[in-house]
């Protein structure tokens, strides 16, 4: 049953270049809501399809079994529509919603980031946040008629806010919000709610999962957390004879379950007597998330998954080496515009910090393998030490 409080697809903030698109005989594309429209035009991206290619914890892996932003995008996917159908919400602007999160994130993940951040330190930073909006309101651009894909307001303000209000947005996302105003100041609607915290469980739970696989995590590191070893004491008096593999597997679907029950029972009581998506936006405070009790918990997990996996010694190690690819393919394409592709030297503009800008989203843009292929053609050398696992 639909809440009283969820997103309208047919009730929607409109869109920054109009109306729907017609086919040749008058009618819409297919039978599709609004926010379905907005998932399919993600979907059906290229900057989309680049995440298969791109970063989410290990740079570059050989395994065929680790994350990749793609991945990690539609496991999130599938836990927002699971508690947006829980709670009455609009599955296909919360889906949609998962599934775009990441559009903005440069190769290399967050190595990628900072060097892009650092290169761009005189001309306004770089944020892979802003950089999602301005991937799909102007980089993004598959229609005759407009720059972007044309999403809904309801999609672009959740993205831009689905961490919380912007009180101090950088240039990317000051501009498109001066031409398409976002209501930055305020909470967005609980579809963008439960996007965010969707985000959370994925890869605080996925992560243990791929670091168990890669052998930079063990069963003593996760008992050191008293809430996961009552887990897996739990697990094993479940299933006495199954394999090690199999009882760490069914511990990270247990810690996701117990991880989305709770934050269904503290929303429920958050929402209790909202009559509308506009009461959401204006209650002033976050109203979809975790118990107390599970934040404390859940702060504790990142803080060991920092400590034991993300700033271990060979991350540490193949992200310095990204971060030399990036910054090494900014200062080539800064010196040397006909480095570029030549879609991309036709759009370069002359001055800074806009031409800066552009050719941070053409770098943004690559994906790992792509970025190291472009630093092996300047520079003769292909980069090393970017595979850890």
């Amino acid at each position: 049953m639909r809440a009283p409080y969820a997103a309208n697809s047919e009730a929607h903030g409109g869109r920054e270049f109009g109306g729907a698109r017609r086919t040749g005989t008058g009618e819409t594309r297919g039978p599709r809501s609004e926010f379905q429209r907005d998932r399919d035009r993600i979907i059906h991206s290229m900057s989309f399809r680049r995440l298969k290619s791109k970063t989410q914890v290990f740079i570059a892996p050989d395994g065929d079994h680790y994350r990749t932003r793609l991945t990690h995008s539609i496991e999130v996917a599938q836990i927002g529509r699971v508690m947006a159908r829980a709670l009455g919400l609009d599955e296909d602007l919360t889906e949609a919603l998962c599934l775009a999160h990441d559009l903005g994130h440069p190769p290399f993940g967050h190595a990628g980031e900072a060097a892009l951040s650092d290169a761009m330190t005189r001309h306004g930073g770089f944020d892979h946040n802003a950089q999602a909006l301005r991937t799909v309101m102007r980089l993004e651009s598959p229609y005759p008629e407009h720059d972007g894909l044309n999403l809904t307001w309801d999609l672009l303000e959740g993205l831009a806010k689905h961490n919380g209000p912007v009180n101090a947005p950088n240039w990317a996302l000051a501009e498109l919000d001066a031409v398409f105003p976002l209501q930055l100041g305020t909470w967005p609607s609980l579809e963008a709610q439960i996007a965010a915290v969707s985000d959370d469980i994925a890869y605080d739970n996925h992560d243990i999962d791929d670091g168990l696989r890669a052998g930079f995590l063990g069963l003593d590191d996760l008992m050191e957390l008293d809430f996961l070893a009552d887990q897996w004491r739990a697990v094993e008096k479940r299933f006495p004879n199954a394999p090690r593999d199999r009882l760490l597997r069914e511990l990270v679907r247990d810690q996701i379950g117990l991880m989305v029950n709770d934050v269904l029972e503290h929303s429920r009581k958050n929402v209790e007597g909202f009559g509308s998506v506009a009461e959401i936006r204006d209650a002033g405070r976050q109203l979809a998330g975790f118990s107390p009790e599970m934040q404390a918990h859940e702060r504790a997990l990142k803080s060991f998954m920092y400590d034991k996996l993300y700033y271990h010694p060979e991350q540490v190690s193949a992200a310095a080496r990204a971060r030399d690819v990036v910054a090494r393919l900014f200062a080539a394409y800064s010196q040397d515009a006909k480095l570029m592709p030549q879609e991309w030297q036709d759009r370069l503009p002359e001055q800074d910090p806009q031409r800066s800008r552009t050719i941070a989203d053409f770098i943004a843009g690559m994906t790992d393998s792509y970025a190291m292929q472009a630093c092996e053609a300047i520079y003769g050398e292909k980069p090393q030490g970017l595979t850890n696992v």
